[in-house]
């Protein structure tokens, strides 16, 4: 299934990738195959299962196989328990998913529509964000985003976001930023205030990566407004 050398290469997507390793296999292609997998055993297989199909999968240092696994999984998000919760902290914390995209999928397809379903989970992502794990960390944050872009959960979205401007690390940055962006899409004015009231412990990325959805003028206001 992989492409053609010289044809696509996914790893200039990531920077200090490490051991991950990359097919080269397309998104499409990769939830084809998946979505192949499931309707193989969907008769047979339990979430236990697909749980166990892609617990394997996630230590394997392929990006694909990893997502491979992640998708097969999220076709049983019908049946997901706050008792899968801290399986997939627990990819993160070992660093099977060190990587946005992994991390990224986790969070869209896992751990988003489990808070969706059972929202008083979401708290359990404070202590997350004081992880000294990276990925936990962003996942703190990316794991809110399905609810924020209902305009809900919004108080905590904004709590773990402010919690986060110290962190160092760029990646977490820019989740940060996405994520008040979808919180904006709902209340933008909500937003404007939030940026304004704390715009000088802001940190660059975030706010940029924040008001991507408002018109280039209040962009340039609240670049300018909220300088140090």
């Amino acid at each position: 299934m992989s492409r053609a050398a010289g044809d696509f290469d996914a790893s200039r997507y990531f920077r200090g990738a490490g051991d991950l390793g990359f097919y080269n296999v397309g998104t499409r292609e990769m939830r084809t195959l998946a979505k192949a997998i499931h309707a193989e055993h969907r008769d047979a297989w339990t979430l236990d299962d697909a749980i166990s199909f892609a617990d394997g999968l996630i230590e394997d240092r392929h990006l694909e196989a990893k997502s491979v696994g992640i998708e097969v999984l999220a076709r049983y998000r019908r049946d997901f328990g706050p008792n899968l919760l801290p399986i997939w902290h627990r990819w993160l914390a070992e660093n099977h998913s060190a990587n946005w995209a992994t991390t990224d999928a986790i969070c869209g397809a896992l751990i988003g529509p489990l808070i969706l379903a059972h929202p008083e989970l979401g708290a359990r992502l404070r202590v997350w964000s004081r992880h000294r794990n990276m990925w936990v960390r962003r996942a703190s944050i990316v794991g809110l985003i399905p609810r924020a872009r209902r305009g809900e959960s919004l108080d905590l979205v904004y709590e773990i976001a402010k919690r986060l401007h110290s962190d160092r690390e760029d990646l977490i940055q820019k989740a940060v930023g996405w994520a008040l962006r979808e919180a904006g899409k709902t209340d933008p004015a909500r937003l404007e205030h939030y940026l304004r009231t704390n715009g000088p412990a802001i940190p660059r990325t975030t706010l940029r990566y924040a008001i991507e959805r408002f018109p280039e003028t209040k962009r340039k206001a609240l670049l300018t407004g909220t300088r140090s």
